[in-house]
């Protein structure tokens, strides 16, 4: 004991094994796992910092139609697609009040086509008397360059579009989907409901099954609209 309490203490930042070398040079005639334990035991190891716990934030309920809508993007399944060199993209919003979805089908992931949805979202909800004032995406470089090194002090167009429709872009937690979890559960519902027996055979053939699908969507019931559609439950409001 006394040996291994002097050389700790003259060898302070020495690993496990190093240390564990020393000693038997020195006599020393246990395993490595028994010098831990006799450590340990001692009080010999540095006490470790604790660790910062996150407390995540209460959910704040939406109150009416309009207040927020989530926005993400479905990269299509290769399997559903016959051309090897098509690549199809689903953007998805969802209103967190409603559930009212809009979705919509393009050849890219990109900034352009994020822009170009906003607008088709905003006027799609307008049909229907709800205005848009915030939207909430993931970071995503469709959607901003908040962690790009060259270009975080540049807005993207999808950014430029929102200020310019007088809508508040509001970004999640980096490496959180939870906080979009409206419109990532509206995703794998479509894998379910949709992907799983669907096939593609071009972007304009994609558009029109997505079509149908965000319909029937729409009009099927939900438990947390007391088993009303959307469109049933946003009528109510609008």
């Amino acid at each position: 004991m006394k040996l291994i309490r002097d050389m700790r203490r003259r060898n302070p930042n020495l690993g496990m094994v190093e240390l564990w070398h020393r000693l038997r040079q020195r006599g020393y005639t246990r395993r490595p796992e028994s010098l831990f334990r006799v450590m340990r035991k001692l009080g010999l190891f540095p006490p470790q910092k604790k660790k910062t716990v996150y407390h995540p934030k209460p959910y704040e309920q939406m109150t009416y139609p309009g207040q927020r809508v989530q926005v993400d993007v479905k990269v299509v399944p290769r399997k559903c697609i016959s051309d090897p060199e098509l690549r199809l993209f689903q953007y998805s919003a969802i209103d967190e009040f409603t559930r009212l979805r809009f979705l919509a089908a393009y050849p890219e992931q990109s900034t352009f086509s994020s822009a170009n949805f906003l607008m088709r979202l905003v006027r799609w909800y307008a049909r229907r008397g709800i205005r848009v004032e915030c939207v909430q995406t993931d970071n995503g470089f469709e959607f901003t360059n908040r962690f790009s090194n060259s270009k975080r002090d540049f807005p993207t167009l999808f950014e430029v579009t929102d200020a310019q429709l007088g809508i508040r872009h509001k970004l999640i937690r980096p490496y959180t989907p939870r906080h979009n979890g409206k419109v990532e559960r509206s995703h794998r519902e479509d894998q379910k409901r949709f992907y799983s027996c669907r096939s593609f055979y071009s972007l304009d053939d994609f558009a029109r099954q997505l079509a149908v699908h965000n319909r029937r969507s729409n009009d099927f019931p939900m438990r947390p609209l007391s088993w009303l559609s959307p469109c049933e439950f946003a009528v109510q409001y609008v």
